[in-house]
């Protein structure tokens, strides 16, 4: 195409000033509220895709020029970025989503300030929440709120970050943002009703059974509750009470389930799921003529759930029917080819009827299965046992001949290419002529039938209501008699007559025929199934239930379906409520009776159908997130990008098998990558782009501080409010504070540099390491004296290293630590509480999964809570054990793994050879071996009433390790925060492990060992920090707040170097700020620890950093670094140039933002109260968002408590602030007085004189570590 002619395309779109005046108005922020693929928004539509081809012609223009401007080859393309950005809102709007996805893309690559652009982050956030890339969705979100936490779609940001965590299993992340989003009064996606549906099944996956109970009670109060939800409530109840013991006697319980699942049935009668689940509580009492009629009546719902014809075949296994069985399981697997449990059933049907070849096949196609649904989750050890088992009797058994007796049921082989009844069979062409039915809303199940005000979005194009008839089936289809003939013929084909061999090849032939025909079918309906979702992706409406078949029905979908008979027999296998009441299996055959340790009970046991998550909640989320536009999948990108988000098309394939509606292409539309070098960033030249109405197009493309979407019609402001900075007086920062109008400059606060991008995890240094360098000698130092101990030098010597051992401080000192041991612990408090996790024992290089099927970097431990007596009894006799088990070793003449020590003090090599010293363990896989253990961890020392010896005895230590201490910042926090300005106690047994992390709001941390065993620590550098957070992404593991254990090998590879050494009794360990450790003990012995802050700049900025990592990650700092940062401002002289610009800088902020509260609170009528601040009182945080609030707070009564709010989630409450109080914590002169005298001193000042007592408790709510 010649220039001209695209420049007369170009001209030839006309828009009229109405038009352009429509399409400057549209972005993102429309997306879900407004449908275009509505008929009546079809003129809209066409104004859209007319604007898309304008925009695109004008690119493909600019294009054209650059080629033909030879004489200047390297100049980039002149256009403007946010072209691309109105593209991808455009493209976004018509649900062209791979469109959308390259160019935002190309916006990213022009611009780097793109984190500014609102509507560009929530547009690419809802791009990857479309594609299933949740970890990238996330990150868009989450960048997205912090930039503008009041952004005017921040409702749907929330509630989709709550169903994306739902998904991912991060379910207290996933409760926080359903809550922030409960309480907004701003449209989005699901109702108030659907929302508390939501937060009532948090509290059931989470066990927390009553209050998930009374939470569906109350909403089942309510008089405008839609039916599907109703519906759904009875469904959940009916399932809990089958399921969950607490509720009452099990006969009780049971008519209470079929009662509310009756009554789910009558709500919404087009419930498969409900049929079903009533046919599982029917079958566990053994009623199984109903329990085969709901079955039969939940086919008719939905003929495509494989959990259905699993049930289905159990029933007839127990019943004695294995042919009928043997049918249920092939359609089951043929549904669902990684059904683990149809494939383990179908397994034992096969054992039972000696066939073990057979049952061996399915077993291994239910280990598959099971790995497969689980996401990479480890398979039970049951099915692992039978499979090897099995394996091992085959191997020497003979190979079967023709001679054999005749099999009992078809081979695997042949049970696969033989067909279902003829009426399974007929089901299966009826569902797919008329395409797979969703179901409403979350949790729908597999049969999501849509109600009279949604659009029926599964039906075919063209089709009509009601029956649809069946048609006629090809001639080369095989009747009920003659697929009993084949199987009769090829269970005897050694013997067959020359007729009936000619028979069984013609019969053979139609089966072909009749197989490749209904595959063609199965695949004309999932094409139908997946062209039918692209009508209707996850769009959210500002009325109505959820948008058909988006979420919800995928929650649903694999929520029950995994939930039921399904993998009960691969995973945890309990007592089978079915079993108890039917007659028992046919126990094993002799020939495969269990030398292995499987007895005949266990192999009955694998047929349990109890479910395998023990509630049938705990498999909603991974039908939730397993089937249609939701997966657990999340393959990262290609190439890791230099910042937090992907600079290019985020994978070729971001979903494995994803719906047809996700059209992905490998590499970006062309009619968007139009060559040129795009990848740096260039000011558009005056009139490079001309086309008529381009500039009115993209006059609103840009995402600026006053939002064009105001919350309250005052928030608009015509003029920029004055700048502030650290070297005016506070009456200048007040003053630079007049003028603001409503909400201005109240969008957000941030300590941090608002022309900074949002905080990222950092890049890891370039350098390549050597093998040396990857594990280096821990930096050590031996005191050998107190002079040594106090001496400045060792203070420099742990501020310059990532982590340092200080070997000899206890002698050195004289300090008695026999005040720590387990000892005096019981005869000073014998009752004081002791938090105990139960974890798995194993060497310090290893982490292994519960069944020690895989390694990885899970570190798994359950809670629970002893006294100090009792864990002291655990302790002593678990070293009785030990040494009765080496003296075992001894007289067998076995040299005990813990019977020697090593005389070298080398740090780097004290971890080699003695990994498993104290454990009695060989290195490696030992199954047998491993067991249990309970850790002792965080028993609280703060009371200075019950533990002043011991507190006394830490004062003799030098002024920067001591707990309290003017030169550490924690101690002005002035309140108390338990495990970091206290001492926190570890009683531990060989094995115990803190995972790996980073101290909170990364301060420095003092760890000693009291002994008398050691432990084994490992530390990287903080500047390594972000690759870790990278490994524990891959590894579906929160670097935050997740429980982790590092590979080594996983480390080397990714260059981060790693420290290992021991920590003897005596020993002091110095963590450095921000740096990454993980702690196991080598033998028995108690630690204690907490955390100080050196005076220092660069502790000062890591702990900001952190704190605003946190903020971005909705994670609570508990450390309250505005509070503390004027605590210090009032106690301490600074004579360190950066430290005084980060603090003035914190104050400055802070000031300002107070004043703007204060003028906003005011001009909506609130009256400001003064409140002041209680000695010891602790630092408020917003009940909504656990965000720090500082001076100003917004107190509103909630359930008989006054909760305080920050002012962002006091506005999503009522903008106007009805029913809150303002209390002022500080007058405004006081602030205005310390900010004006905090000024640097010359380096001969002194610190002032420090606390004289730990902080206490009294009257105060503390905070937990």
């Amino acid at each position: 195409m010649t220039q001209l002619q695209q420049e007369k395309d170009t001209v030839d779109i006309n828009l009229t000033p109405q038009e352009l005046q429509i399409l400057s108005e549209l972005d993102s922020r429309q997306y879900g509220f407004l449908q275009l693929n509505s008929p009546e928004h079809a003129t809209k539509k066409m104004l859209v895709v007319k604007a898309i081809q304008y925009l695109e012609r004008m690119l493909s223009q600019a294009h054209q020029q650059l080629k033909n401007e030879s004489e200047n080859p390297d100049k980039g393309i002149n256009i403007d970025p946010k072209t691309y950005c109105k593209l991808g809102h455009f493209n976004i709007l018509i649900e062209d989503y791979p469109k959308a996805m390259s160019a935002y893309q190309k916006f990213r690559s022009l611009r780097t300030d793109h984190w500014r652009d609102t509507n560009y982050l929530y547009g690419l956030g809802l791009v990857y929440f479309h594609f299933n890339s949740f970890n990238w969705a996330i990150k868009a979100f989450q960048q997205l709120l912090y930039i503008d936490p009041v952004y005017c779609r921040a409702n749907e940001v929330h509630l989709r970050l709550g169903l994306i965590f739902k998904v991912t299993g991060e379910l207290e992340s996933s409760l926080k943002h359903f809550q922030l989003t409960l309480i907004d009064s701003a449209p989005c996606s699901l109702s108030q009703h659907e929302i508390r549906f939501h937060i009532a099944h948090l509290y059931e996956v989470s066990n927390r059974i009553k209050t998930a109970k009374e939470q569906y009670e109350q909403l089942l109060q309510e008089k405008q509750l839609p039916p599907l939800v109703r519906a759904d409530i009875y469904r959940q109840l009916g399932w809990m009470h089958h399921c969950v013991d607490s509720l009452g006697e099990r006969n009780q319980r049971e008519l209470q389930a079929i009662q509310y699942l009756q009554q789910a049935i009558e709500t919404d009668h087009k419930s498969g799921q409900s049929l079903y689940l009533l046919g599982r509580c029917y079958a566990s009492i053994g009623k199984v003529h109903e329990a085969f009629l709901a079955y039969r009546n939940s086919v008719d719902k939905t003929e495509g759930n494989a959990d259905t014809w699993c049930s289905i075949g159990v029933l007839y296994q127990q019943q004695n029917q294995p042919m009928d069985a043997l049918q249920a399981y092939i359609c089951a697997v043929q549904l669902d080819k990684n059904h683990s449990a149809a494939w383990t059933n179908l397994g034992i049907l096969y054992e039972t009827s000696n066939q073990p070849r057979d049952g061996l096949a399915c077993y291994v196609n239910a280990a598959r299965g099971s790995a497969s649904k689980n996401h990479g989750k480890p398979v039970h050890p049951n099915l692992l046992q039978r499979t090897k088992f099995l394996q091992q009797q085959l191997e020497g058994a003979p190979t079967p001949t023709s001679f054999n007796k005749p099999r009992l049921l078809p081979s695997i082989e042949d049970a696969w290419n033989l067909p279902i009844t003829a009426e399974m069979n007929s089901r299966q062409q009826q569902m797919q002529q008329r395409g797979a039915a969703g179901q409403g809303v979350f949790p729908r199940g597999p049969g999501f039938v849509e109600g009279p005000s949604q659009t029926k979005r599964f039906k075919v194009e063209g089709s009509v209501e009601g029956p649809v008839p069946r048609p006629p089936l090809p001639p080369f289809y095989l009747t009920s008699q003659q697929l009993q003939m084949l199987q009769y013929l090829q269970q005897n084909q050694n013997s067959l007559t020359p007729q009936q061999q000619q028979l069984l090849l013609q019969l053979q032939n139609h089966y072909r025929m009749m197989q490749q025909h209904q595959q063609q079918l199965r695949l004309q309906q999932q094409q139908q199934q997946q062209m039918i979702r692209t009508g209707q992706p996850f769009s959210p409406r500002p009325q109505g239930p959820f948008p058909v078949g988006v979420l919800p029905q995928q929650q649903q979908q694999q929520n029950f379906t995994r939930a039921a008979v399904p993998q009960t027999s691969s995973a945890q296998l309990p007592q089978q409520q079915q079993q108890q009441q039917q007659q028992p299996y046919m126990s094993c055959p002799p020939a495969l009776s269990s030398p292995s340790g499987v007895s005949d009970q266990e192999l009955q046991a694998l047929l349990s159908q109890k479910d395998i998550a023990a509630t049938l909640a705990e498999d909603l989320l991974k039908q939730f997130a397993q089937e249609g536009e939701l997966d657990l999948e999340q393959p990262q990108p290609v190439v890791a990008p230099t910042t937090s988000l992907p600079t290019s098309q985020p994978t070729t394939n971001l979903v494995h098998n994803p719906p047809s509606n996700i059209r992905i292409a490998k590499e970006p539309t062309p009619v968007l990558a139009i060559g040129g070098p795009m990848g740096r960033s260039s000011s558009p030249r005056k009139g490079a782009l001309k086309g008529r109405g381009y500039s009115k197009i993209m006059e609103d493309a840009s995402d600026t501080e006053e939002e064009k979407c105001q919350l309250s019609s005052s928030d608009s402001s015509t003029s920029q409010l004055k700048e502030a900075n650290i070297k005016m007086s506070a009456r200048e920062v007040l003053d630079s504070c007049r003028g603001a109008v409503g909400f201005q400059g109240l969008r957000r606060f941030h300590i941090l540099s608002v022309t900074l991008p949002p905080p990222q995890p950092p890049e890891p240094p370039a350098v390549r390491l050597t093998r040396e360098q990857l594990l280096p000698p821990t930096p050590s130092v031996y005191l050998e004296s107190k002079k040594d101990a106090f001496s400045i030098q060792l203070q420099e010597f742990c501020l310059k290293h990532p982590i340092a051992v200080v070997r000899g401080m206890a002698s050195a000192l004289k300090m008695d630590l026999g005040l720590f041991s387990t000892k005096t612990l019981v005869e000073a408090n014998a009752d004081h509480p002791v938090e105990v996790r139960t974890q798995l024992q194993q060497p310090p290089d290893e982490n292994w999964d519960p069944t020690l099927s895989r390694r990885g970097w899970a570190c798994i431990s359950h809670r629970s809570i002893t006294t100090i007596a009792k864990y002291a009894q655990y302790q002593a006799s678990s070293f009785q054990e030990s040494l009765k088990e080496e003296h075992e070793k001894m007289t067998s003449g076995q040299h005990p793994v813990g019977g020697h020590r090593l005389d070298s003090d080398s740090d780097s090599k004290d971890s080699v050879g003695t990994s498993n010293r104290g454990l009695g363990l060989k290195k490696g896989r030992g199954k047998h071996g491993y067991k249990t253990i309970k850790f002792g961890t965080n028993v609280d020392l703060s009371d200075e009433r019950k533990w002043r010896p011991q507190l006394q005895e830490l004062m003799k230590l030098p002024a920067f390790a001591r707990v309290v201490s003017a030169s550490n910042m924690l101690t002005h926090v002035g309140h108390v925060i338990l495990g970091m300005n206290t001492v926190q106690l570890y009683m531990k047994v060989p094995g115990s492990r803190t995972p790996g992390h980073q101290e909170n709001n990364n301060f420095c941390s003092i760890n000693i060992n009291i002994g008398p065993g050691d432990c084994e620590w490992f530390g990287v550098p903080d500047a390594y920090w972000g690759a870790i957070h990278t490994l524990c992404e891959k590894n579906n593991i929160n670097f935050l707040h997740g429980s982790w254990w590092p590979m080594m090998e996983d480390l080397l590879e990714a260059n981060i170097p790693v420290y290992k050494f021991l920590q003897r009794p005596g020993d002091v360990v110095w963590v450095n700020s921000g740096c990454i450790h993980w702690v196991q003990a080598i033998g028995w012995c108690n630690n204690i620890a907490w955390n100080v802050g050196p005076l220092t700049a660069r502790q000062y900025q890591l702990a900001i950093d952190r704190y605003e990592w946190n903020k971005l990650q909705s994670f609570k700092s508990i450390v309250p670094m505005i509070h503390l940062s004027w605590n210090l401002a009032r106690n301490i002289k600074v004579s360190d140039p950066k430290l005084f610009e980060l603090l003035r800088n914190t104050l400055m902020k802070t000031l300002r933002h107070t004043q703007l509260i204060t003028q906003f609170v005011r001009s909506k009528g609130v009256q400001v109260r003064f409140h002041g601040r209680g000695k010891n009182e602790a630092s408020h945080y917003c009940g909504q968002c656990e965000e720090e609030v500082f001076n100003m707070l917004f107190i509103k009564e909630q359930e008989k408590k006054h909760v305080v709010h920050c002012l962002h989630c006091s506005r999503r409450h009522s903008p106007n602030l009805e029913g809150f109080v303002c209390l002022e914590e500080y007058h405004l002169e006081d602030l205005i007085e310390t900010y004006d005298a905090f000024v640097l001193h010359p380096l001969n000042a002194q610190i002032q004189q420090p606390p004289t007592s730990v902080p206490t408790t009294s009257g105060t709510s503390l905070l937990s570590c």
